[in-house]
């Protein structure tokens, strides 16, 4: 499912590699009910798991994963690997609308 029609990228992670990326990616989370992200990877591979239900997709240059809300997963190098992670909220919640 693609990211809803409005949504504002809020946030970019730093780049991480094989060796730096954060113990948490590695492991089962999810992200808030209303925060799609989306993985850019600029160097290698990546693998993309979704725990359920289970699904696993090799993310590289040029082909980007989505993370919809809510939905548990982690990510695995295969390999060297370069990639960020770009966070995008609803209209209503980016902090540039905020009243």
């Amino acid at each position: 499912m693609p990211i809803p029609e409005g949504h504002v990228a809020f946030r970019r992670s730093p780049e991480f590699t094989q060796d730096t990326i954060p113990s948490a990616l590695r492991l089962a989370h999810e992200t808030t009910h209303d925060t799609w992200a989306i993985i850019h990877v600029l160097e290698g591979k990546l693998r993309y798991c979704i725990i359920d239900p289970p699904s696993e997709t090799i993310l590289e240059p040029g082909r980007p994963g989505e993370i919809e809300p809510e939905v548990r997963h982690r990510v695995e190098p295969l390999g060297e690997v370069r990639f960020y992670l770009e966070f995008h909220y609803p209209p209503e919640r980016h902090p540039a609308t905020d009243a």
